[in-house]
């Protein structure tokens, strides 16, 4: 069973402006053949998400009319406006919308359902992209516009802007994307306003931005994250994210919105594996963004000089907004308009420099979560999550149920690259039920190909295994498929495990349930409104890879041994000398030295000759 929205990386997407030319032909064919006789350009079986659909297709046709003169165009262009201007702008309150601080204010706004009273709860994100198209309308030349209807929509623009930033609490479902796109849209407004009226809106947007949004950022990984439905990053609307703040510097110059994309570039980058493939989120944590996130991914893959690209999308909003019998959808016109656009080229090369959160060479790649243990690893095509043993979840040593993985004081890391080898060793204070600290010393080296991880911890009572992850995902190139197999190998035994539990509490990587349905499946709140994040954590156990300890180990330590992306021999010896600790194997050789005198471990690594 493949991921349904793990596909194909967003950098493969063709786009020259010929490529584009004929994404717009194609949409001004299928909005020709729709529009209704009213100027309706809303896709047939669109429901929610609908206010400012027929206004996005609109801002498309215009688009187009500008790059081709299509003689056929300003017609549709006028009776589609036309139509938004007419029925699609409400200013009579929505019955049991929560989130008002006036009430009949009259400010216009965009509604979710179009029925009153269905569903009110997405107003305030409807009026954001009604606002984001309606601008884009205004930017387009005044030739092509009406000018009585330009004049119309500016004052509609503006009504959104006072309805979303007077009328109702600002970002009611504390959804970071949805907030930047707020203030994009403030930003794109004010330069169409007189200039005392255009200071007062560009001045407004970046106070909210500074005030709601940047001095509300959450913490993950090292970094500071626009908030998310409540968390740090969701690899859904992330990367929508970053495509606001690109634009939002695009149009307003700001270097705060520069240093912020960046810092969610840098972050996304050490998150996101080799391949592409990423999961997690307070929203979703599969369900991946397309189109939507080209343009923040090209514009700062280019400014920290990294291959951002590689994110795996939903190709099937290659382009834009697909209902799904593949009809065009105009939520999102907006985002195609600025990808057209934003003349920036994607980056394609890793970047050089070595991130705390991630080690990455060739086809290997393992990112690592706030407390330095691995949320992810490829090796060989196949993806490995945190298993889950006793309610507790990570890589890591595992005695009587209690996974030695989780930090009781600073975590060091140290990183090497080396004859074609890169390494990574983080040492980790633990502590375990019987009170008694520890350090768990864990070893990354890479050929690129490869990834050997050698784990050493002060020798434990009973018999202890380490957790080695749980085989989830595998890349079939243009797609990514479930899986419970990888190409494994340990020095001590190795075992694959399956719960003997059933229910959702117990994930069974042999099922077809994805990783997304089991943690909605566990969230407190309905799918889409509940934390996967959350609901995941209760996991209690999980398929998973155990590794037995190597034999021959210094008498006062265990040490694990796995290699992934094969499951040929492996053979890993382990010594002692004084405060060092030589590791070998067929392919490398390293040492593991003494803290130094700040408290930082050393670390050597040579590759053995062939």
């Amino acid at each position: 069973m493949h991921l349904l929205h793990q596909r194909g990386p967003l950098h493969d997407l063709p786009d020259s402006p010929e490529d584009y030319d004929a994404v717009l032909a194609g949409v001004v064919e299928e909005a020709l053949r729709r529009m209704t006789p009213e100027g309706n350009l809303e896709h047939p079986d669109c429901a929610d998400d609908i206010g400012d659909t027929s206004l996005g297709l609109t801002s498309l046709l215009l688009l187009a009319q500008q790059r081709t003169e299509d003689p056929r165009l300003p017609e549709a262009v006028h009776r589609s406006l036309a139509f938004h201007l007419r029925e699609r702008v409400y200013t009579e309150d929505n019955p049991g919308y929560p989130n008002l601080r006036l009430v009949n204010s009259g400010f216009p706004y965009a509604r979710y359902v179009l029925t009153a009273g269905a569903h009110p709860i997405g107003d305030w994100p409807s009026t954001v992209w009604a606002l984001l198209q309606a601008v884009n309308i205004l930017d387009a030349p005044d030739d092509l516009v009406d000018a009585e209807q330009r004049a119309q929509l500016l004052d509609v623009a503006r009504g959104y802007w006072r309805w979303l930033t007077e009328a109702t609490f600002f970002n009611p479902q504390e959804a970071g994307n949805q907030a930047i796109g707020c203030i994009v849209g403030g930003l794109m407004l004010a330069r169409h306003l007189p200039p005392q009226e255009r200071e007062s809106v560009r001045s407004r947007a970046l106070g909210l931005y500074a005030e709601k949004i940047r001095a509300h950022r959450v913490h993950d990984r090292g970094a500071l994250l626009p908030p998310e439905h409540r968390g740090a990053y969701d690899n859904n609307y992330g990367p929508i994210s970053l495509s606001f703040l690109a634009q939002a510097h695009r149009v307003s110059g700001e270097e705060m919105f520069a240093e912020d994309g960046d810092v969610l570039a840098r972050y996304l980058d050490a998150r996101l594996t080799n391949g592409g493939f990423d999961n997690g989120g307070p929203r979703y944590s599969e369900q991946h963004s397309g189109f939507e996130s080209v343009l923040g991914l090209r514009y700062f893959g280019r400014r920290i000089g990294s291959d951002l690209g590689r994110y795996r999308g939903d190709t099937r909003w290659a382009r834009h907004a697909v209902k799904p019998d593949g009809g065009v959808d105009g939520h999102f016109a907006w985002m195609l308009v600025w990808q057209i656009q934003d003349p920036t080229r994607w980056h394609r090369t890793p970047s050089a420099e070595p991130a705390r959160h991630q080690l990455r060479s060739g086809t290997v790649s393992v990112a690592f979560d706030d407390r330095m243990t691995p949320s992810v690893v490829e090796a060989a095509g196949t993806y490995y999550l945190p298993a889950a043993v006793n309610r507790q979840h990570g890589f890591g040593p595992v005695l009587d149920g209690f996974v030695f993985c989780r930090p009781m004081g600073e975590v060091r890391v140290r990183d090497l690259r080396t004859g074609g080898l890169t390494a990574k060793l983080v040492t980790k204070p633990v502590v375990g039920r019987d009170h008694v600290l520890r350090h768990v010393r864990s070893l990354y080296v890479t050929d690129g190909a490869s990834l050997w991880t050698t784990v050493a911890v002060e020798r434990l009572p009973g018999d202890p295994y380490l957790l080695a992850g749980l085989p989830y995902a595998a890349d079939d190139g243009d797609r990514v498929r479930r899986t419970a197999e990888g190409a494994v190998a340990s020095a001590g035994a190795l075992r694959l495990t399956h719960p003997e539990a059933r229910g959702a509490e117990h994930f069974d990587a042999r099922c077809e349930l994805t990783q997304e349905q089991a943690a909605f499946a566990l969230a407190a709140d309905p799918r889409g409104y509940g934390n996967p994040d959350e609901g995941w954590r209760h996991l209690v156990s999980s398929t998973a890879l155990e590794a037995g300890p190597i034999p021959d180990a210094p008498d006062d330590l265990h040490v694990f041994a796995v290699r992934y992306g094969s499951t040929g021999p492996l053979t890993v010896s382990v010594e002692r000398a004084g405060d060092q600790l030589t590791v070998r194997t067929a392919a490398f050789t390293a040492v593991i030295g003494a803290d130094g005198k700040r408290g930082e471990p050393e670390l050597t690594v040579r590759a053995v000759s062939t």
